[in-house]
C-alpha cells in the first residue's frame, strides 16, 4: 500500500512512512506493538502511552548521526585503480589518486587559468617554442627528500622512455631538451611549435632517488607510491579501499581533512545506502537519486548536492579492425537506429545533451555547425542496404549469410550505461541486428578487453581535457596495446589536422582546425557519440570551502574544511 502497511497485530495500522525514516527499524516499532499486545501499558493510558513510546523511540532512532569518523572525507567508488604512478594512471580511478599523492608543474584554477603548482611562476615563448619553469624551493618528498630539477629530468625520461607504458608520451614528443639551469629552474625547449606545452607539465612529478634504474610497469612503488602532494598514501586493501593521510608538511598548508579513504563499492544502490547510513560523505548521485531519492529532510539536513555539465561524454565506440564496422555507411546507420533523446530522458531524466562529437557545448573548440544524426531507422536501414546487409525472412539482417550480430561491453555499476545498453539492444533488434550485452567489472573491461583490443563494441566515457588537443585519443599512431586510440580509427585528414593543432599558437586559429576535427569525426562516427551528461556529486554538510567551477568541486579538495555547524552557508551549486 502506498499510504499505509497494514500489520496483523491487533488491527493496528501502521503508517508507511515510519518505516522509511532514517534509522529506524521495525524491530523499534515490533517492540512497541508486543508491548500493547502484552497489554503491558496501564489500561487506561494504553493508546496515549503507546503513541509517546513509539515518538520517543523515533525521536531517539531519527536525531542527527555523526559520522564514525568526522576529519575524515570518504568517497565512493565503483572501480579500483590500477597503478598509483601518474605517467600509467590511465583509468579515473588511478587518476582520482593520484591527483592527491602527486603534483604537476602547474594546475588549472577554478576560472581555467593555468597556474603554478611545483613551479612557483614559468613562462612560455610567444612562439611556443620554450617554457621556463621556476620552481617552489623548499618542497619535500613524502619520505623527506628535497624535490628539485633532477625530478623534472628524470619524469621526463621515464615518459619518453620507449619502455614505459603510458598513454601520455605524445605530450612531450615533440620535446628538443630539458635542462637544469640550477636546482630550482628548468626550461624545456621543443623543436617546433607546441601550443599544449604548458599543460602537458600538469603531468605529476616522480622521485629519481626511489625510481632510478626502476622499471616503472612492475616496480612496487605502484602500490606503495610516494609524492610531493597534500595527502600521503597510507594503504590499499585490494578491493576494498585506498587510504591517504594528510601531509603536515605540505607546502600549501597541511589539509584539514585528515584522512581521504577511497572506498570501493562497484554498485551505485549500495553506494546509496552506505550514503543514508552516514558511511560514506561523497558520491555521484544518478540522475533517479538525484532527481527522486534526496529531496527528504534527511538528505535536506545533512549533504549538499551539486550539478553542473560534466566534463565528459559517454559514447558506443566501434572497432575498426572488426569488418562489420569498417565501412563508415554501417557506423552511421548504426547512430540513427540509436533513440538518444529516449536515453537521455529515460535514463537521464533530462540531465544530459545528444553528443555530436569529441568536444563539449562549453569548450571553444566546439563546433555548433555540427548536428546530430536524427533518429531514423528507415534511413539507418537504407544505409545498411548500400553496405549490402539485408533482411532475411525473419527480419535479422545477414551478409554473405552471416548475420549481422555483436557483444557490446560495458562496465559494472554504472547502471546509466547499463540501461542505455538495453535502449541501444532494443533500437538495433528492430533493424534486424542482434545485440548481447555483457557487463564486466572495470580493471577486467580495460585490461582484458579494450587493452587488447579484444571487443566488438564498448559503451564508455571520455574525461575531456581542458585544452582540445586530442591528439592522443584520435591520431593513428597512437593504437598501441594501453593507448587510448583503442578502436583502431584512422583518417589522415584528421592527423593533419591534430598536429597542425599542436603546432598552432593562436586560439582562433587552432580554434578553426578543431572544429574542423569535430566535424570530420563527427561524418566519420567511430563513435556513436550518445550524451554530454550532468556531473551530480553530493557532499556531507560539514565540509565547508568547496568552490563549484567549470572544473568541477574536487580541484580545491585539499582547502576544504570541517565544520561542525551544517547550517553554514554553502556557494550555489
Amino acid at each position: 500500500m502506498k499510504v499505509r502497511e497494514r500489520i496483523g497485530y491487533d488491527r493496528i495500522i501502521i503508517p508507511a512512512f515510519l518505516f522509511r525514516i532514517p534509522g529506524v527499524d521495525r524491530t523499534v516499532i515490533g517492540v512497541a506493538i508486543a508491548l500493547w499486545r502484552k497489554k503491558t501499558f496501564p489500561s487506561i493510558f494504553e493508546r496515549p502511552a503507546l503513541c509517546f513510546f513509539i515518538l520517543a523511540l523515533l525521536w531517539g532512532c531519527t536525531q542527527p548521526k555523526e559520522p564514525k569518523n568526522p576529519s575524515a572525507l570518504t568517497e565512493a567508488s565503483i572501480g579500483e585503480p590500477k597503478r598509483l604512478i601518474p605517467m600509467l594512471a590511465s583509468d579515473s580511478a588511478s587518476q582520482d589518486i593520484t591527483g592527491l599523492v602527486f603534483n604537476g608543474l602547474v594546475k588549472y584554477d577554478k576560472n581555467i587559468r593555468l597556474t603554478g603548482d611545483l613551479a612557483e611562476s614559468f613562462e612560455m615563448t610567444p612562439d611556443c617554442r620554450s617554457a621556463t619553469f621556476h620552481l617552489r624551493k623548499g618542497v619535500k618528498w613524502h619520505d623527506g627528500r628535497e624535490f628539485t630539477a633532477d625530478d623534472v629530468l628524470f619524469t621526463y625520461q621515464k615518459i619518453i622512455d620507449p619502455q614505459t607504458v603510458t598513454p601520455y608520451s605524445s605530450g612531450f614528443e615533440r620535446v628538443e631538451k630539458v635542462e637544469k639551469l640550477d636546482p630550482q629552474t628548468v626550461r624545456v625547449t621543443y623543436r617546433e611549435p607546441f601550443a599544449p606545452g604548458l599543460e602537458s607539465w600538469g603531468m605529476g612529478m616522480i622521485p629519481k632517488h626511489l625510481l632510478d634504474g626502476k622499471d616503472l610497469n612492475t616496480d612496487p612503488f605502484s602500490r606503495n607510491p610516494v609524492g610531493t602532494g597534500p595527502f600521503r598514501f597510507s594503504e590499499w586493501v585490494t578491493g576494498q579501499k585506498v587510504v591517504v593521510k594528510a601531509n603536515p608538511d605540505y607546502f600549501e598548508g597541511k589539509p584539514e581533512i585528515e584522512e581521504y579513504i577511497y572506498r570501493l563499492i562497484p554498485d551505485t544502490a549500495t553506494q546509496f545506502l552506505e550514503l543514508k547510513a552516514l558511511n560514506i560523505d561523497m558520491m555521484s548521485l544518478s540522475p533517479v537519486q538525484y532527481q527522486k531519492q534526496t529531496e527528504d529532510r534527511f538528505f535536506q539536513s545533512e549533504f549538499t548536492k551539486f550539478k553542473y555539465p560534466a566534463l565528459s561524454y559517454t559514447y558506443v565506440g566501434y572497432n575498426q579492425r572488426d569488418p562489420k564496422f569498417s565501412d563508415k555507411r554501417v557506423r552511421r546507420a548504426l547512430t540513427h537506429a540509436i533513440n538518444k533523446s529516449a536515453i537521455i530522458q529515460g535514463v537521464l531524466l533530462g540531465l544530459g545533451k545528444p553528443a555530436t562529437g569529441p568536444y563539449l557545448p562549453e569548450s571553444w573548440a566546439f563546433n555548433p555547425n555540427v548536428k546530430d544524426l536524427e533518429y531514423n531507422p528507415e534511413e539507418a536501414k537504407a544505409l545498411l542496404a548500400e553496405a549490402g546487409w539485408s533482411p532475411d525472412k525473419d527480419g535479422l539482417l545477414k551478409k554473405e549469410g552471416v548475420p549481422f550480430a555483436f557483444t557490446l561491453l560495458t562496465n559494472q555499476g554504472n547502471a546509466e550505461r547499463a540501461k542505455a545498453a538495453e535502449i541501444i539492444q532494443r533500437d538495433l533488434r528492430q533493424i534486424g541486428i542482434r545485440v548481447e550485452i555483457r557487463v564486466l567489472e572495470w580493471q577486467t573491461l580495460l585490461h582484458q578487453f579494450i587493452d587488447k583490443k579484444q571487443f566488438e563494441a564498448v559503451i564508455m566515457g571520455w574525461g575531456v581535457g581542458l585544452d582540445p588537443d586530442i591528439y592522443t585519443i584520435w591520431h593513428s599512431t597512437k593504437i598501441k596495446e594501453g593507448e587510448f586510440n583503442f578502436i583502431s580509427y584512422r583518417n589522415p585528414q584528421v592527423d593533419d589536422l591534430l598536429i597542425k593543432g599542436r603546432e598552432t599558437c593562436n586560439q582562433e586559429e587552432r580554434k578553426k582546425i578543431y572544429q574542423q576535427v569535430h566535424r570530420l569525426i563527427a561524418d566519420d562516427q567511430p563513435y556513436t557519440f550518445l550524451y554530454y551528461p550532468m556531473a551530480l556529486p553530493i557532499v556531507h554538510k560539514r565540509f565547508k570551502g568547496i568552490e563549484p567551477s567549470p572544473i568541477g568541486i574536487t580541484y580545491n579538495l585539499p582547502r576544504w574544511k570541517i565544520s561542525k555547524n551544517r547550517s553554514e552557508p554553502q556557494p550555489t551549486p
